[in-house]
């Protein structure tokens, strides 16, 4: 694994499989780190804007260039945490880290997913962020499906502008995918964990376990 990326990262919306992936990942080999998500390493503007209302600040009190700035700092202070010699995993790479702020961008601003995604690139390029290798699981290639598959998951239904949020963002996803924005896309429909694992592992052209090659798909 001398050629490993410093950095991969997991992408997907809500209920896709990421932290399963991560975790799998993780356990394979000693030189993986697992670094989490953003707001774990730039804990205190995440802690001062959850205090009352979350929902709220998201997605009517923030701006869209605060919002941003704030996801892409916490990125670049996650990777100043990897450790020398070791492949940094992410919970939500930068592609993804632009998908969400621009998806919050639409229905808070009326911006189109062209517009939005323009504007939070251009926020996004002044703050320097190392390179990763991106991997983009999704319930289904097609928006509408992908996002009745991962509503359907969810323990308790969404409410309020939850659920237009998370259509624009499954949209803005396959646009991303579509434009290169990721270097692996993995179409998880009809694909068990394992199998979903087994394509990750072949597309990062890892070395396959005899645990991989073994193991029942599980749906």
């Amino acid at each position: 694994m001398a050629d490993m990326s410093d950095f991969i990262s997991l992408n997907g919306p809500d209920n896709v499989g990421k932290t399963t992936q991560l975790r799998r990942l993780a356990e394979r080999w000693e030189g993986f780190q697992a670094l989490g998500a953003v707001h774990e390493h730039d804990p205190e503007p995440w802690e001062r804007a959850a205090t009352g209302d979350y929902a709220s600040w998201w997605f009517e009190k923030s701006t869209t260039v605060e919002l941003a700035t704030m996801l892409v700092r916490g990125h670049a202070k996650r990777a100043a945490a990897r450790e020398p010699d070791r492949t940094g995993l992410l919970d939500r790479g930068l592609p993804m880290l632009i998908a969400v702020a621009s998806a919050t961008s639409v229905v808070k601003d009326g911006l189109s997913a062209r517009e939005a995604l323009w504007t939070v690139r251009e926020i996004a390029a002044a703050i320097p962020a190392p390179p990763e290798t991106s991997v983009l699981l999704m319930p289904s290639l097609n928006a509408e499906r992908s996002y009745a598959i991962t509503s359907t998951r969810e323990r308790r239904p969404w409410t309020g502008i939850y659920p237009t949020y998370q259509k624009v963002l499954h949209e803005i996803l396959l646009r991303q995918s579509d434009e290169g924005a990721y270097d692996l896309v993995v179409d998880c429909e009809h694909h068990g964990r394992a199998d979903v694992h087994r394509q990750i592992i072949e597309g990062l052209t890892l070395p396959l376990s005899a645990d991989d090659i073994g193991e029942d798909d599980d749906r």
